[in-house]
């Protein structure tokens, strides 16, 4: 058990209480720190807040307030905490507004416990984690808004901040639909490196998440360099 995955702070919510306590307790017992569950939509986010943890392990069907709102509204409070939507909708509609309101991942329920585990990890680095099939989905829609007149912002200003050569080639690899761990690969460099580019290119951009990164590379046709 490294130490990186002790420090990961996970909350879990669902309405189905042994659902919930068996995804809380299969995590627990790999290592990551529970640090607190809900079973609906508005005691998640008032748990969330109270107990900032850094992935939130979320299931999109809740009474009281949609998972989706409830995503909104935390990645609104906290742009540093990873949402990873597990759910039992496969539907292509649930998926787009689940990672339009700041999901980083979507994975079905149906998925084993190694394949949660997994993705709570890669969710906690800010890799993308998607069911197969999911994935092509999911750039897709990044493309659509892409092509979408987005709001003025400061990183289109004339004196917003220029990136480095390395950030503008991390940035072009994020656009075409690669994790963090593959792009770490093809430029031979460390995955924290890459972490850390993506952190500086999102605080020169003005940026929140990987949806607006990607967009905005999109717009400039880094995605087709």
């Amino acid at each position: 058990m490294s130490e990186r995955q002790d420090a990961i702070k996970v909350m879990v919510v669902d309405d189905h209480p042994m659902w919930r306590d068996a995804v809380a307790r299969d995590l627990a017992e790999s290592g990551f720190e529970v640090v607190a569950t809900a079973g609906d939509g508005e005691q998640a986010v008032r748990r969330a807040k109270a107990a900032a943890p850094d992935v939130l392990v979320l299931d999109l069907n809740l009474p009281a307030k949609p998972g989706v709102q409830v995503c909104k509204e935390l990645v609104a409070h906290n742009a540093a905490l990873r949402v990873l939507v597990l759910s039992a909708s496969g539907e292509h509609a649930d998926v787009l507004e689940a990672v339009k309101s700041g999901a980083t991942g979507y994975l079905l329920k149906s998925a084993s416990t190694e394949e949660l585990l997994d993705a709570v990890r890669r969710t906690a680095v800010g890799d993308p984690v998607f069911t197969p099939g999911l994935a092509g989905l999911v750039l897709g829609e990044y493309r659509r808004l892409a092509s979408e007149p987005a709001p003025a912002s400061d990183a289109d200003e004339p004196g917003a901040p220029r990136l480095t050569e390395r950030e503008t080639e991390v940035l072009r690899l994020v656009a075409k639909g690669l994790s963090y761990k593959q792009i770490a690969e093809r430029l031979v460099i460390s995955h924290r490196t890459v972490q850390n580019h993506v952190q500086n290119t999102l605080g020169k951009l003005q940026l929140h998440n990987r949806v607006e990164l990607v967009r905005y590379a999109i717009e400039r046709g880094l995605d087709e360099a």
